[in-house]
């Protein structure tokens, strides 16, 4: 899934927003390759779901709450986790449940950890576009100290 060269400033100005408590727009980060998108399409047909198209849009309240307010993660940290998610190498994973992209090359954090980015669309809320709703460290055991839980953690 490439993204737009502009992506991590539109990351980063939504998650800003929501950690100012702002409403945060819908934006496009960029698409899925033609490969990636087939993959989607060809289940999503065979499993009576409507298809999605290439364009990925992102909000990031799920990814500010579940990434930076829980685990601690800086902004910086979740821009890193969607960039490697995302990579045009990303593997399509596809089941009744969940559509993600997870890149097959583990990435050091700066934790110290060995994680596998795990980029997690949702195909119903805006559809035909996939929000990309997650990211998960698959693997990041060493997690940052997080903020106290409703606060903002600094040095984002």
């Amino acid at each position: 899934m490439p993204l737009l060269e502009n992506a991590g400033d539109l990351i980063r100005a939504n998650l800003e927003l929501l950690r100012d408590g702002k409403k945060a727009p819908l934006v496009t980060l960029g698409s899925l390759t033609d490969e990636q998108l087939a993959q989607v399409n060809n289940f999503r047909l065979a499993n009576d779901f409507s298809p999605i198209i290439a364009r990925i849009v992102f909000i990031g309240r799920h990814i500010y709450k579940s990434r930076i307010m829980d685990d601690g993660y800086t902004i910086k940290d979740v821009i890193e986790q969607i960039e490697s998610a995302t990579q045009t190498s990303a593997v399509v994973r596809v089941t009744e449940l969940r559509t993600s992209l997870e890149n097959p090359n583990k990435r050091f954090d700066r934790y110290g950890n060995s994680v596998s980015d795990r980029a997690v669309l949702e195909c119903t809320a805006h559809h035909p576009w996939p929000e990309l709703f997650s990211v998960i460290p698959i693997g990041d055991a060493i997690k940052p100290k997080g903020p106290p839980r409703g606060r903002p953690f600094e040095g984002q």
